[in-house]
């Protein structure tokens, strides 16, 4: 049976380093199947790289190995790891970008991949790990070999800190944390944080250059051009507008505060 292979960078597409990689891989694993989960993270930005991952991976079977690539620190001291964690496989640089799947827990095995019997060649590039070290740690793990093979066991991983909503008996102060491809601006906000606070509460919120009432069920239940408050299809609170880019028409961008207020009557 085939293996999986997902890949998730900040490569883009219009150079061949994806390719790149891909040939190594099916060199190795002829048979692999790839899924493209995006090339279009943020130049070495670990944090949106670390959510999308986060809103990917749940879907896939067990024994899919995830390709994850966001590395400013590529030839430096930083380590190149693998690991197991609820039955799915992951190789990519130990700088935090697999943070938010671990949730607070260490992974079920890990390794540091040093190995240079596993590499693409004992001379690797300073700046390509991405082809020279990850490409084929994926695909000898679609081939069957196991992470005690390809390195050497570590306890624990670099971890990233991801910022809390701050609460109170007034509402909440979250961020965004990632802007989606329409410029829907999705905050740390989660539905279970709101609604257990919200208590019947009417709902006002600032966001960017705008006061908004209430809170939606639908893109479509505004009039087109207004921006509205939802929760999305991940289960946090982001901020939209209807066939309009949220991020561009009300000045938001990663990082942007969203100030949630309760209010009675």
């Amino acid at each position: 049976m085939a293996r999986t292979i997902t890949l998730t960078t900040d490569f883009g597409t219009q150079d061949a380093y994806v390719a790149a990689m891909k040939g190594v891989m099916l060199s190795l694993a002829p048979e692999v199947r790839f899924v493209d989960v995006t090339h279009e993270i943020g130049p070495q930005d670990i944090m949106d790289a670390a959510f999308v991952l986060r809103g990917a991976v749940p879907y896939f079977p067990a024994g899919t190995i995830h390709l994850a690539i966001v590395d400013p620190g590529v030839g430096t001291a930083r380590r190149p790891v693998a690991l197991l964690h609820d039955e799915q496989f992951f190789v990519g640089p130990d700088n935090g970008l697999f943070t938010l799947l671990l949730d607070g827990a260490p992974p079920d095995a890990a390794v540091v991949l040093d190995k240079p019997a596993f590499w693409r060649t004992p001379h690797l590039s300073a700046t390509f790990h991405g082809r020279d070290l990850f490409a084929p740690a994926a695909a000898h793990l679609a081939a069957g070999r196991t992470l005690a093979e390809l390195g050497t066991p570590i306890d624990a991983l670099e971890r990233l800190q991801w910022a809390l909503p701050i609460a109170d008996e007034q509402g909440l102060r979250g961020w965004v944390v990632h802007i989606d491809r329409f410029g829907n601006c999705i905050t740390n906000i989660t539905r279970e944080q709101f609604e257990t606070r919200v208590d019947g509460r009417a709902v006002k919120s600032y966001a960017g250059s705008t006061i908004l009432h209430g809170l939606h069920q639908t893109y479509g239940a505004v009039d087109e051009g207004d921006p509205l408050l939802l929760f999305g299809s991940e289960g946090f609170l982001e901020v939209a507008v209807h066939n309009g880019h949220a991020a561009e028409l009300l000045g938001l961008r990663t990082g942007s505060s969203v100030n949630i207020m309760f209010r009675e009557g």
